[in-house]
């Protein structure tokens, strides 16, 4: 997630640069074929233009507040998964009777949290970290769950036997979940925990399996793909049209002025129409790369820079500072 306090027009422009070609190629053939060639019949009435365009705005709004609520959600899911994970840590620090045990009951959450971040780094088909806008800004920040194996990081917190538990399942993290509940019925059955202690963890792991299924929700199911696919449509429906609604507008001009512009104001139909046409361009590129908040993106939570502060005060509560290994850049964005 991007944390500096806003992104600069220059970066922003770099970002959406492939649009901005392409508008200006666009944008220069119907002047040409208006003006150098006196196609003159081409113009569309700006009227046409207007209509399409207004319904485009309603379609691309609608689309970038539909994408805004999912960030938010996203946020607000793993705000209650560092909440839930605190609370995880003092109860199975202070419950147990036996230091050991509560560092396997820790542990084994943040192996959980460890495989639910990896599981929802996992590429899927409708997302935009691939495209080259977004592709080439990652050399500005890292993703860890590209650079360290899961396999590397999960003997850390789990047995050989455990680990290879999980390695082995569809659904990592679930199954982290289902052995952390089987452990802590083992030290009820075993009288290192008390009932009443046995109940307050399973309501947290109740809570856990809750949010993991959110998450999970956001990361499979992408923004319904007919909006996604109409909204791309009237885009760029409407910015192959307008500059051929301007045409005619701009010709008119040329009674109003003097000097070396009189009888050229047409030709300033593809500047007029490249920045209208890219704030469309640009809200719909930026809805596109908000709308799934777990893909590695430069906006997306910053899941991993969560678990390690997660990660950090678990052990800091066991009185262990070690950390475990993480790439160069710690934390989701550098900027």
């Amino acid at each position: 997630m991007h944390l500096g306090k806003s992104y600069k027009l220059s970066e922003f422009l770099i970002w959406t640069r492939r649009q901005i070609y392409g508008l200006l190629l666009w944008g220069s053939v119907p002047v040409v074929l208006y003006k150098m060639l006196g196609l003159t019949w081409l113009s569309v009435p700006l009227s046409v233009v207007v209509l399409l365009g207004t319904a485009t705005s309603f379609i691309v709004g609608f689309k970038n507040v539909q994408t805004y609520n999912r960030a938010i959600e996203a946020q607000q899911i793993w705000t209650s998964i560092l909440s839930a994970s605190r609370r995880w840590g003092v109860i199975a620090r202070d419950f147990p009777a036996e230091a050991e045990v509560s560092k396997e009951l820790v542990y084994r959450h943040l192996a959980w949290l460890t495989a639910l971040r990896y599981e929802l780094r996992q590429p899927r088909v409708w997302e935009s970290t691939d495209k080259p806008f977004n592709a080439e800004y990652q050399r500005f920040y890292s993703i860890p769950e590209r650079e360290i194996g899961i396999q590397e990081l999960l003997p850390l917190y789990l047995s050989a036997e455990e680990t290879r538990q999980v390695l082995s399942s569809a659904n990592k993290p679930m199954q982290v979940l289902s052995m952390q509940g089987a452990a802590i019925s083992r030290l009820c059955g075993s009288g290192k925990i008390s009932g009443s202690f046995y109940m307050e963890l399973e309501s947290t792991i109740r809570q856990l399996i809750d949010q993991q299924a959110n998450a999970e929700r956001l990361k499979n199911f992408p923004y319904p793909r007919q909006y996604a696919t109409i909204n791309t449509l009237f885009v760029r429906f409407f910015c192959l049209l307008f500059p051929f609604g301007l045409l005619q507008e701009f010709n008119k001009l040329n009674d109003s002025v003097t000097g070396f512009m009189q009888g050229n104001m047409v030709w300033l139909v593809i500047p007029f129409s490249v920045v209208v046409s890219w704030m469309y361009t640009s809200l719909e590129q930026v809805g596109e790369s908000t709308e799934n908040p777990f893909e590695g993106g430069a906006n997306d939570v910053p899941i991993s820079m969560l678990c390690r502060t997660v990660e950090r005060e678990l052990r800091e509560m066991l009185g262990d500072a070690e950390m475990a290994p993480t790439s160069d850049r710690e934390t989701d964005v550098v900027l």
